[in-house]
Formats: structure tokens, C-alpha cells, sequence
């Protein structure tokens, strides 16, 4: 079944100014990257091209008919000098204050697209606006929303290469675990296991990882704090692992950062043979109510779930620091390492295997 991309125009095309209308030559501007990313989309994918569009009004023609909107069939010209040709042009003309079904989010200007001849599941809006966002709900397919993180390269690598999302769940007799990661996120953090200095250093993953990380756990804390760690780290390995798939066009590598009198380096590689070289010492018996023995076992399992390389080195005097440090440059290693190329979109390893 045929996927398609149903794809806005003004805001996400074609900048948008501001009384909303690209109405004159002198509002015509290219949203920066959409050309590029449309033309690479066209190119390497079979999705279907297709422009959905609200125009209040205006009158903006249907394609293919009359030339007299000149904005509009400049556009499509200059797209299609560079092989970028729409499928079909779905344009509603109507006020907002029409409520008719036919506008955005409104889906009967596609009823053509929902009989189950195409593979809305695996299909994408891509817009700017939460009416884009409601439209892929309305239709049963994904959205990819310009802004808060995401740009057309974003999109392009997203639509080409696949959206690396993966969800953990792990019941022992001593935990009770689920952990969720989404790659290409934004680096929002929902972290919840009981014990609020490792919520925090979770929370860096997330934040300096630009990873959307959501974690919940319920361990046997009236014991104490190891099978809680030890458990969280094996589930966020795995889940690190199923999110990367076949781990093509990834940069596998990554990172060391200072902070304040600590330097902590962290250089990891997602080869697929597990290992850790630990080289941090700490004084104090706890930072907050994490015990400080406990982190070691908590990246030795990490690397052990995610069959990762992973070299840690702590310097410094403050112990907090240093261990804040380490997980800072775990998320910028992780960044850097699960960053995509799309345009070199091969498999980094001389082996042909990782």
C-alpha cells in the first residue's frame, strides 16, 4: 500500500507573514530547508505528495487549474525545477468561521486517501499547527510539526528513515519498571523511581541527550536502593538498544564535558560488544539518597542491555559534580553517537555488522 505525506503550505512550505496570508511577491519567502528536504524525499521515497491547505478565502486555485494565483504557481515551478511535483493539491477556500468539513483538521477533502487502499498508519502530516497535529489523528497516520526541535532536516531524516521510539516494560519480584525513549524527541524528561537524586540525573540524559525519556519505577525501597537502580539500568539499555534498530547511518560514537572542578569523560560506541571501564572513586556514602557505589552498577548495566562500549572518567572534588558530570556527558556521548545521517545511510562498521 502506498504512503503519503500530506504535506501544509503556508508556515511549513512557504514562510507564513503576518496577517497569515501569502497573498504578494514580496511575502514570498521559503521556509529555510524545504526545498532540499522535499527534493531528497521525492528522490529516495515512494511516499505520495500530497498538499493539504486552508486559505481562508482567498481563493487560491485548485491544482492544476488557472494561473491567475501567481505566489502559488511560482511555488509550484520553482519545486518542480528542483523534482519536487505534487501528487494532488487539496486547497479549502472557506473562513474559519464556515466550520466546514472540508477545512483542517476537517478530513472530507481526503476521503480518497481513507479506504483503505493506503497505508494511512504509516503516513505523515507535515504542518505547523495544531490543527496539522489533530489532522494526522483525524486520518489515522503520524504528524511531524515544524518548531519546539524540529526542522526539515529533522522531517526529511524522520519521513526517510523512521521515527526511533521504543517502550520497556520489566516485572521482577523486586521491580516493577517501564521505560520509554523516543531518539529524536526534544529532550523531555518524565522520570519518576522513588529516589529524587537519580530522577535528577536521569533528567540530564533527557535534557543533554535530546531524548524524550519517560521512566517509571516501583522497586523494594524498604530494602534498599540497588535492585531499583540496577533493574532501571538494564530496562533504559534495552530500550536504548530495540530504539536504534539496525543502527544505519548512526554516528556510533560519542563525549567528555568539565563542571565547575570536575572533568568527566564519557566515550561510548554502540558496537554491539558490551563493556565498561569505570574510573570514578567517591568519598562520600551518598549523594542524596542515592549511595554512591550504586552508580557503577547502574552503568554496568546500561552497557550490558545496550550491548555498549561505554568509558567513564571522573575527576574532581565535589561528588556531586562529578557524578552530575557523568551523566551530562553519558547524554552528550548518546547524543553525538545516535545522531542519524540519512544522506550516508549505511550501516558504520567495516564488518557489515554491529
Amino acid at each position: 500500500m502506498k504512503r503519503i505525506l500530506f504535506i501544509d503550505r503556508d508556515g511549513t512550505i512557504l514562510k507564513e507573514p503576518a496577517d497569515e496570508q501569502v497573498d504578494s511577491f514580496e511575502k514570498f519567502q521559503f521556509v529555510p530547508g524545504a526545498i532540499s528536504a522535499l527534493r531528497f524525499l521525492r528522490l529516495h521515497t515512494d511516499y505520495l505528495f500530497v498538499m493539504v491547505s486552508n486559505q481562508d478565502g482567498l481563493g487560491t486555485p485548485s491544482y492544476p487549474e488557472a494561473d491567475f494565483w501567481p505566489t502559488h504557481n511560482l511555488m509550484l515551478d520553482i519545486l518542480k525545477g528542483e523534482g519536487v511535483e505534487f501528487d494532488a493539491i487539496h486547497i479549502d477556500r472557506s473562513f474559519p468561521e464556515d466550520n466546514l468539513p472540508t477545512r483542517k483538521p476537517g478530513t472530507a477533502m481526503l476521503t480518497a486517501y481513507m479506504n483503505g487502499e493506503y497505508d494511512l498508519a504509516n503516513s505523515y502530516v507535515i504542518g505547523d499547527r495544531v490543527t496539522d497535529t489533530q489532522l494526522a489523528q483525524n486520518l489515522g497516520c503520524k504528524a511531524l510539526i515544524l518548531g519546539d526541535g524540529m526542522d526539515w532536516e529533522k522531517v526529511k531524516e524522520m519521513a526517510f528513515a523512521g521515527e526511533r521510539t521504543a517502550e520497556v516494560k520489566r516485572t521482577t519480584k523486586e521491580t516493577d519498571i517501564c521505560v520509554s525513549v523516543h531518539l529524536d524527541g526534544a529532550g523531555k524528561a518524565d522520570i519518576e523511581t522513588g529516589l529524587g537524586f537519580f530522577d535528577h540525573m536521569l533528567e540530564q540524559i533527557a535534557k543533554h541527550g535530546g531524548i524524550d525519556l519517560c521512566v517509571r519505577c516501583k522497586g523494594d525501597l524498604q530494602v534498599d536502593e540497588h535492585h531499583t537502580i540496577e533493574d532501571t539500568g538494564l530496562a533504559l539499555g534495552e530500550c536504548l538498544l530495540q530504539a536504534l534498530g539496525d543502527k544505519r547511518g548512526i554516528e556510533r560514537y560519542g563525549y567528555c564535558l568539565p563542571m565547575d572542578d570536575c572533568l568527566c569523560q564519557v566515550a561510548l560506541d554502540f558496537g554491539g560488544r558490551p563493556w565498561l571501564v569505570w574510573d570514578a572513586e567517591f568519598r562520600r556514602e551518598k549523594v542524596g539518597d542515592v549511595p554512591t557505589e550504586m552508580f557503577f552498577h547502574f552503568f554496568k548495566s546500561l552497557s550490558d542491555a545496550a550491548k555498549m562500549n561505554l568509558s567513564i572518567k571522573a575527576e574532581g572534588e565535589n561528588e556531586h559534580h562529578k557524578i552530575e558530570g557523568i551523566f551530562k556527558a553519558l547524554a552528550r556521548s548518546l547524543k553525538m553517537a545516535v545522531k542519524r545521517d540519512v544522506e550516508h545511510f549505511e550501516l558504520p562498521s567495516s564488518k557489515g555488522v554491529l
